[in-house]
This record gives C-alpha cells, structure tokens and sequence, in this order.
C-alpha cells in the first residue's frame, strides 16, 4: 500500500503518458487499416479518410468505447491475487502500455499492418505470467478472446461476401446497372446507418448517463437510418449518367461513382466502430491504474472510469492517425485484391457491422483481422485468382509474431518497474 501512497502522482502521470503512446500507436496502425479499403478503392482522398476518421474514431471512442474497456480492464487478470500486492498490478499495466505501444510504433514503420488487440492482450498475459504466475491469468477469457479472432474474419468475410453477391446480382447483373444502383444504394446507406445506431444505442451509451429500452433503441435508430438515408439520396441524385455513357448502359464508371457516396457513410461507420472497440486497447489499463491509485491500492474493478480517460484514448487515437496513418493508408487498400468502390463498400460495411457487434458483447475483436477478412471475402466473390496470397502471407506473419513480442517486452518493462520503484 505505502508503494502506491508514496510514488501516487508518478503512476498516474506515467500511465496517462503511456495511454496516451498506446493509443498513438493505435491511430498510426490501425486506423490506417480501418480506412485503407475507403482510399484504396479511390472513393476517399487520404486527406478526406484522416478528416473522417479524426471525428468519428473519436465519437466511437467516447460514445461506445466503454464496454470492451471493462474487459481489457478487469477480464484477462485474477485480481484477487493482487489484493495484497496491488502495486504489481500497476507495474504490470504500466509495462503492457508501454510495451504494445513500442511494438506498435515498431509496426508502423516497417508498415506491417498488426493487430493492436494482440499487442495489449499479449502484453498483458506476459506481465501476469511472469509477475503472478500462471495461475493469475483468466485463460477461459484468453481462450474466447483468442477465438474472436478466427471468428470475427470468419463472420466479415462470409457477411461481405454475401453483401457483395447481393450488389453483382441486383446491380451489375441488371440489364441498366446504373438505374438498379439509384434504385438500391439507399438501402444500403440506411442499412450503414441502422447498425451502427443501433448498436451504439443498445450497448455504447450508459457511461454517458442515457439507458434506453431496447424499444426506444430501435426506434431512434430506425429513424438515424432513414436520415443518413435522405442525406444519400441527395448526394446520388446530384451523379448523372452522362452523355458519353447514355447509350451504353454496361459502363460500370457511373455506377461505381455512385458506390463512391456509399463509401463516404462506410468510411464514417468503419471509422466509429475502430473506435468503439480499439479505444480499450489503450485505456483498459491506464483506467486500472486510475483506479487502484484512487482508492489506495484497493483492486476490486468496481469503480468508474472517469470520462476524460476515453477522451485522452480518442485523442491519441487522432493524433497517432494524422502523424503517422497515412504511410499504412496508402498501401493497405491495394495490397491483397483490386478494389472498387462498390467492393471497398461490401469490405468495410461487413467489417464495421462485426465490429461494432462485437464491442456491444464487449469482446475485443481486431480490426485487422475482421477488415482483412472482409477484403478476403470480397475477393473470394471473384474467384481464389482476384487475392495475392503472398501479401495475405506477409500479414498472416505479422500477426504470428505480434503476440509473443508484446509479452516479452511486457515482462522487460515489468521488471525494470520493478526495479525502480521497489
């Protein structure tokens, strides 16, 4: 106890610090991912995706970030056997910042696309390891969220494959695709906009003092829906077909522009649900810290997190993206298949749709893994010779190594805490 009474001011300000590197890393990574079917498939700038993501990774991040927090918080660690020494608890968080946000600014600049969620869970499950023995760790928590990330590709890639069977069948197999895109695209907008307020709705918004039932839920969100709807509608109506298309009504130019409107709301849900559910990879133990500093060293989970802690997650989030996204954003789109806009939409909808499903059950999924296999089911809708399997390789590596270099550079700044503060 008289640890954490004596050094208080310097883990708070050493965990803010390293929240903040943490979520840094995230913006420069994984957002990059997050965007990269918007700029790849070139119905978003680079300058367009960083302006969208700053404000709605931020909303996700504050509005419906609070759920996986509690997991990364409070589910992978025994707190129980921290009560007596719950200054090994701070080291333990404090060294999972500092070693998932180095392992990710590493990442960044050799511009591998990892798994920010593997980089903090790893980082975590090395300092407990190490510190606490093997009994501290909750494997039964370790083992669901392991499986999420099978799962989570599995269900974005089958979602986007079925969603972009649906755009072929309805609007490209059509006899006038460019009639049946102005007839169905805002469908998919209000589809856009009905999953991710719902979802935000019933899960996202109690730490900001608003429970609604989940009547009222479906209600708003059915109604937020039909908004982003009409708001599409009068962005689609402002593309003509042209006179150098009017007579060939097979010249796909126009209606992927019209897919080009529906990646702007794409882009914009992709973007919340990254920060809905990635906000927690960098807050869930700074909040931890937090905690236990303030209530003297009392490692009981149950206090709540203050509201400035999402903000500064969100922030980092932003200012990682805008310093550093962009060398991950231009690259990523292209690397394992050609995308369209009306391709880059089926890829993003069905990864922001898992996600943000995903952060509602408060289990933290990656957004590497469910975006990469969303672009992997868009692909497969074309044939095994649309995907460039040595890329998908590369990536597969990157993942491979991501958790056991979390957890031994986890276990070097445990120690070396350890050792400076006793």
């Amino acid at each position: 106890m008289s640890i954490i009474a004596q050094h208080a001011d310097a883990f708070i300000i050493l965990a803010c610090v390293f929240g903040f590197f943490m979520a840094w890393g995230v913006g420069a990574n994984d957002v990059a991912n997050a965007m990269g079917t918007s700029v790849g498939s070139k119905a978003i700038t680079i300058k367009q995706a960083i302006i969208i993501a700053v404000i709605f990774e931020f909303l996700g991040a504050w509005l419906a970030g609070g759920e996986v927090t509690e997991t990364i918080r409070n589910g992978i660690v025994d707190a129980s056997l921290l009560t007596e020494k719950p200054h090994l608890l701070v080291y333990g968080m404090l060294a999972s910042l500092l070693a998932a946000g180095a392992w990710l600014m590493i990442a960044s600049m050799k511009g591998w696309p990892v798994s920010t969620t593997h980089s903090i869970v790893g980082a975590i499950v090395g300092f407990a390891v190490a510190g606490l023995g093997v009994d501290s760790v909750h494997w039964d928590a370790i083992g669901t969220i392991a499986s999420s990330w099978i799962v989570s590709p599995l269900i974005a890639g089958v979602f986007s494959y079925v969603l972009f069977r649906s755009v072929q069948v309805l609007i490209f197999d059509n006899p006038d695709p460019f009639a049946a895109a102005k007839r169905y695209v805002p469908g998919y907008i209000f589809l856009v906009g009905f999953i991710v307020s719902m979802v935000t709705l019933v899960k996202g918004l109690s730490h900001v003092g608003l429970d609604l039932t989940f009547g009222e839920s479906l209600l708003l969100a059915v109604a937020f829906g039909v908004v982003i709807m009409l708001f599409g509608l009068l962005l689609e109506n402002r593309i003509n077909r042209g006179d150098r298309h009017a007579r060939n009504k097979h010249d796909f130019s126009s209606v992927e522009r019209i897919f080009g409107v529906l990646m702007m709301f794409t882009a914009c849900a992709m973007a919340f649900a990254h920060g809905s559910n990635d906000v927690a990879n960098a807050v869930g133990p700074l909040a931890a810290v937090i905690n236990v500093v303030e209530s003297s060293g009392q490692v009981d989970g149950s206090s709540v997190m203050p509201w400035w802690v999402l903000v500064l997650g969100g922030g980092g989030i932003v200012v990682g993206l805008v310093t550093y996204g962009h060398k991950v954003i231009a690259t990523v789109g292209t690397g394992i298949t050609e995308l369209t806009p009306s391709r880059g939409f089926a890829a993003t909808l069905a990864a922001a749709s898992t996600v943000v499903l995903a952060s509602g059950t408060g289990l933290p999924v990656s957004t590497t893994h469910t975006l990469v296999g969303a672009v992997l089911g868009v692909g497969l809708a074309r044939g095994m010779a649309a995907l460039n399997l040595r890329v998908l390789g590369s990536i597969v590596l990157s993942w491979l190594i991501t958790l056991p270099a979390g957890a031994l550079l986890s276990i070097i700044f445990f120690f070396m805490f350890k050792g400076m503060f006793g």
